[in-house]
């Protein structure tokens, strides 16, 4: 099956923050989202060389190798983060959450490092009735999903174990591979969305409208009303049946 993808991004500073950290690329077949690490200096800068990074991989790939050609964006940009460093050394310490999707053909790749989230909504079955369902497709890389008896440690269970920071180890991306539907609708996150709004108004919010930009305005806005206490970007993609 042939498939198209159309997608809305947005982003907003919050009602706490005096910057936006975040950075995003909606392209033709790469989207992503970087959350630069609050707290640690220059969050926003991180976060924009990573994804000036990626923007050169946004071309269609060979269908047999997305996952390799998504590996090796996410390196490259890590290497970015390396020489930026090396250049400038007052930026040394900065680091970002990194969630990319590189679709081909009916494939889509999505890599993570960090707590920038990834969800599907896809219908109960493979047509496009059925009641939907959201899966959330990545894994967050927290001490809380790592350490045994974390919620014991105060503060432990929320840091993020895995970011980018232009250092080699343990930098390395989850990479999952899924196979698209018509109908399918994809949403990659930060935490300003994802740690404040329940899932279940986020499912309701992914179904509200078939507009991925009216859809991502309301993630936005439902943000912002439990309280905006981060940065917020969110990337809504809809997967639609390309033939005519």
């Amino acid at each position: 099956m042939t498939v198209i993808v159309e997608a809305a991004a947005r982003t907003h500073v919050g009602l706490v923050r005096q910057r936006n950290e975040d950075s995003f690329y909606a392209g033709q077949s790469l989207f992503a989202v970087a959350d630069g690490l609050g707290g640690h200096i220059a969050g926003d800068i991180a976060s924009a060389t990573v994804i000036e990074a990626l923007r050169p991989h946004d071309r269609q790939s060979n269908p047999a190798d997305p996952i390799t050609i998504l590996g090796q964006a996410v390196y490259a940009a890590n290497q970015a983060l390396h020489r930026r460093i090396e250049t400038e050394p007052e930026l040394a310490g900065m680091g970002t959450t990194l969630v990319a999707m590189l679709w081909s053909g009916s494939t889509a790749v999505l890599a993570n490092v960090g707590d920038s989230r990834a969800y599907l909504l896809r219908s109960a079955d493979s047509g496009t009735s059925g009641a939907p369902g959201l899966v959330q497709i990545t894994e967050d890389h927290t001490y809380g999903n790592l350490v045994a008896d974390a919620s014991s440690v105060p503060n432990l269970p929320g840091r993020i174990s895995r970011f980018l920071d232009g250092r080699a180890d343990g930098r390395s991306p989850d990479l999952t591979a899924r196979e698209l539907r018509s109908g399918d609708r994809i949403l990659l996150c930060s935490d300003g969305l994802s740690s404040v709004v329940p899932r279940e108004l986020i499912q309701d919010a992914l179904c509200s409208s078939k507009d991925p930009e009216e859809v991502a305005d309301h993630l936005i806005t439902l943000a912002i009303n439990h309280g905006g206490p981060d940065n917020i970007t969110v990337i809504v993609i809809d997967v639609r049946n390309g033939l005519h």
